[in-house]
């Protein structure tokens, strides 16, 4: 009889220690079922998102030049008209993160800069220039440093970078509810992020 029972314990503890290595199995091919659906997801977004913008300026260009011991200035100027298509850009396949399997958290570690690109047309009017003073290549460098300088400074006070970051965050909030939607955990850095909203308040 003690056999029998010694023999059934024996069976029983076989039974659990075998459906307990199963659970524990099951549980790691999962939880590598889910990193391997973060990583695809991941590589899914990291896309180039381009926000567009167009501005328009017109510019008065003058330089003057004295010659013969200051007796003589002889001018040159133009009307310029620049039309500018600016992109600003967030290549999404150069953000760094990782995957902690152990806490089941998503990491974003690091996302790029803004990638800001200006294609301007310039149009020259009423150029006038002097044998003495003629425009050179000098002076269509000066034009094309000044517009581009000048453009930069109504970008930044344009709503073009908000509307780009805007995008940016929307695409970051699919991270946020792929790993909400798995039990895991989403961080920027250090900071942990609870809901959606929370992707607003970071410094991106």
């Amino acid at each position: 009889m003690r056999k029998i029972l010694l023999g059934i314990v024996i069976a029983l503890v076989v039974l659990y220690a075998f459906k307990n290595c199963e659970a524990k199995k099951e549980e790691k091919t999962i939880l590598q079922e889910n990193s391997a659906l973060i990583q695809k997801q991941i590589n899914n977004v990291g896309k180039l998102i381009v926000t567009e913008g167009h501005f328009s300026q017109v510019f008065n260009y003058q330089n003057s030049k004295e010659i013969l011991s200051n007796y003589l200035t002889v001018e040159k100027k133009a009307l310029v008209v620049v039309n500018a298509d600016v992109t600003v850009a967030y290549d999404l396949s150069k953000i760094e993160f990782e995957v902690d399997e152990a806490t089941k958290t998503l990491r974003i570690l690091s996302i790029p800069e803004e990638e800001i690109t200006i294609n301007p047309d310039f149009e020259y009017y009423d150029v006038q220039a002097d044998f003495l003073n003629p425009f050179e290549a000098k002076d269509y460098n000066k034009i094309k440093n000044t517009v581009n300088a000048s453009l930069k400074k109504k970008i930044d006070k344009s709503e073009l970078k908000s509307n780009a970051k805007n995008r940016l965050i929307s695409e970051l909030s699919k991270f946020y509810i792929l790993t909400n939607s798995m039990g895991w955990t989403l961080q920027y850095n250090e900071t942990p992020i609870y809901e959606a909203e929370d992707l607003k308040g970071l410094k991106l």
